[in-house]
């Protein structure tokens, strides 16, 4: 059973690794749409101008969303860098994942999950152990009182 799981779990890592290198954000067209905050964010530089990403979705620093002086941070305490490539402004706009930070977090999480069934698996072998240390000494002494 412990070999079942133990190749069950090497799977899962096996398709989530596999998964994420197909996934990459590249090969997802839109995605970006749907991490950001606003619809279309060809809506921040006018005129439908063409855009690009100067930061990536990062988190906001504890003063920027305590003091509110970014108002883009009081929303989803992330924000991005764009820059307005024929008026050359560069807008900070409001976004909702950082990936490398989600991952970061998925991967805690695996740990932490794994690391508690192997602390449970030890756990119930330990208590069978026992158990049948137990139930031996209780046959040997009927066995003995018997006899």
């Amino acid at each position: 059973m412990l070999l079942s799981i133990i190749f069950l779990g090497g799977i899962t890592l096996l398709v989530l690794i596999i998964e994420s290198n197909w996934a990459s954000a590249n090969n997802r067209p839109g995605l970006e749409l749907l991490e950001r905050n606003i619809s279309n964010p060809a809506e921040a530089c006018p005129q439908n101008e063409q855009y690009t990403v100067v930061q990536p979705c990062h988190p906001c620093t504890d003063f920027e969303i305590k003091s509110k002086s970014v108002q883009i941070c009081a929303k989803t305490h992330y924000k991005e860098g764009i820059k307005c490539l024929k008026s050359n402004h560069v807008i900070y706009q409001s976004c909702t994942k950082v990936a490398w930070l989600e991952e970061k977090r998925f991967w805690v999480f695996e740990f932490l999950m794994g690391t508690s069934s192997l602390l449970s698996t030890c756990v119930v072998i330990l208590r069978q152990r026992i158990l049948d240390h137990r139930l031996m000494r209780k046959v040997q002494r009927q066995l003995a009182n018997s006899v």
